[in-house]
């Protein structure tokens, strides 16, 4: 991140790096049940999500829920509950898959076919900035392709490295004005 936010901050201006805003956005993608882990509902919902695909049972032993078939069969038919480490444990297993399923899909989206995504980018929040230090930047809008499958995996990967790399290649569709938005306020798609 070169040029004229050198000191980001330095009079106001608030923003986060553009890579990170595209993590953000991409997090901001996975929703999933609402319900706390420790209610009836919430663990009911979470152990019938992990437990119908293989995929399921693989976040579990990622995420540390080692019991026996016996154990499981019993939390399912909710003739008792798992302990405070193992709710834990689910829920992070149910996050992990939710997370993954989005990212499949989220590809295929964001690809289309090839033909990319059209991405909003909204400029810094230059609201506590004195007038004479503010630049004049307005939201962008570019269509982005080929860097999709990159993106989600550097996501995936908590990569904020490869993110930032992804992140250049969007600012050079920007033209001459790129550096204005190495830090963005917020960006987004409709995928």
């Amino acid at each position: 991140m070169a040029g004229r936010w050198m000191e980001f901050g330095k009079y106001g201006a608030a923003g986060v790096p553009g890579g990170e805003a595209l993590g953000i956005a991409m997090e901001g993608m996975v929703r999933g049940i609402s319900s706390p882990v420790d209610s009836e509902r919430g663990l009911a919902a979470r152990l019938n999500y992990l437990t119908r695909s293989d995929a399921g049972y693989e976040a579990m032993d990622r995420a540390g829920v080692h019991v026996s078939p016996r154990t499981l069969m019993a939390w399912l038919a909710e003739e008792r509950s798992p302990n405070k480490a193992n709710l834990a444990r689910l829920d992070a297993a149910y996050w992990d898959l939710r997370r993954r399923n989005v990212a499949a899909d989220l590809k295929a989206r964001l690809n289309n076919g090839g033909r990319g995504a059209r991405v909003e980018i909204n400029p810094v929040d230059q609201g506590g900035v004195e007038r004479k230090y503010r630049r004049a930047l307005s939201t962008r809008n570019v269509s982005v392709r080929g860097v999709w499958d990159r993106a989600v995996d550097a996501w995936m990967n908590d990569d904020g490295d490869e993110l930032d790399a992804v992140w250049d290649e969007v600012l050079d569709l920007i033209g001459s004005d790129y550096d204005g938005y190495s830090y963005v306020s917020s960006i987004g798609w409709s995928a």
